[in-house]
């Protein structure tokens, strides 16, 4: 074994010492808790979290943040709270020399050319994994929430670098896990792959599906979750690029449109390490069940500044409005049946 290696496996031991369990969860255990009632009947309360993204060195600091925002949806009655996409990138911090670059692809060829940016996540992963399951399973079971820990970039069984998120019950533990399914393309230039299949949750907060950032650009998307049953389409978010609102709706609030469903966007902002990320989060419905027929229950102030957004769902008021307008008839299958499989199976778009 090469002296780099050693360097290597000793760093990445420090860095799984330094964010051992017991410690996280002892920090953690020093905060105030006041976990809200269990979820009953129709109606259950949402926030998105507008995440402000920077790097950190220390995990008891994420710890720390990630405590706050839950803490501050929880005292707004928050039953779900959903965090937005690449939630764990604040962790590249703690590697020696990443945070003072100006640019993570520059920095990655820097250190080696042959490098690709998805070798540097997945060295790391060991350590992403171990903060992300820690701290989101702590967070849900002690304030009695469901909680959408955001999506994390790591190595999955099978070697490949994908984008995930889970979803963390009252008790704590996993109640499910989506891949990211269209990839923008820095991350298939980063040497990302996309997952293969999307999941519907049958949860205490309603029946949902937590697609991922680009997922909401395609239709087929949100189809395939409502015909899996979803009444909640929950989207983690993280846009680099320049805020436009125009482009932002090629996402979620038009597919709720076409679903009939609840929408939540939540959306990671700020500037680090090059990219720069924007977005409005937001929680959508219908235009005929919102207040001013807009489709927004509730939306952020701000596109680049840290917000908390929240508001209440009422399924079985979805529900009515699904029928009375037929949603459930309304798609020719037969029509689907007929073109898409030859379709999606031979063009090249």
């Amino acid at each position: 074994m090469g002296w780099k290696q050693l360097q290597e496996q000793a760093l990445i031991k420090y860095l799984l010492w330094r964010s051992r369990p017991k410690r996280l969860r002892r920090f953690l255990a020093g905060k105030e808790y006041f976990p809200i009632p269990s979820t009953v009947g129709d109606t259950v309360k949402v926030a998105a979290v507008q995440q402000k993204l920077s790097l950190i060195s220390d995990p008891l600091a994420y710890a720390g943040e990630m405590y706050a925002r839950v803490r501050q949806a929880v005292d707004m009655g928050a039953q779900l709270v959903v965090f937005p996409e690449d939630n764990t990138t604040q962790l590249l911090g703690m590697l020696p020399g990443l945070s003072a670059a100006d640019n993570v692809t520059e920095a990655v060829g820097e250190l080696d050319p042959q490098l690709k940016v998805a070798d540097i996540f997945n060295y790391l992963s060991p350590v992403t994994r171990q903060v992300y399951y820690n701290v989101f399973s702590y967070l849900a079971a002690r304030f009695n929430i469901h909680l959408l820990g955001g999506s994390i970039i790591v190595c999955d069984r099978r070697g490949r670098t994908v984008n995930q998120a889970s979803l963390f019950g009252p008790d704590g533990k996993i109640l499910g896990t989506q891949m990211k399914l269209h990839l923008l393309p820095v991350e298939v230039e980063w040497g990302l792959s996309c997952g293969e299949e999307l999941s519907v949750f049958d949860t205490a907060v309603g029946k949902l599906a937590f697609p991922i950032c680009m997922d909401a650009t395609y239709f087929e998307t949100f189809r395939i979750a409502v015909s899996k049953g979803a009444e909640l389409v929950i989207i983690p978010a993280a846009n680099p690029d320049e805020y436009n609102p125009w482009k932002e709706l090629r996402g979620v609030w038009p597919r709720v449109q076409e679903s009939g469903v609840y929408g939540i966007r939540a959306s990671m902002v700020g500037e680090v390490l090059g990219m720069r990320l924007t977005g409005r989060s937001a929680i959508f419905a219908p235009l005929e069940i919102t207040p001013n027929q807009d489709g927004i229950l509730a939306q952020a102030e701000s596109f680049d500044q840290q917000e908390m957004v929240i508001s209440e769902l009422d399924y079985k008021k979805l529900r009515q409005y699904r029928r009375q307008f037929g949603f459930e008839s309304y798609l020719n299958k037969e029509l689907c049946k007929k073109y898409l499989p030859h379709l999606y199976g031979t063009s090249p778009g």
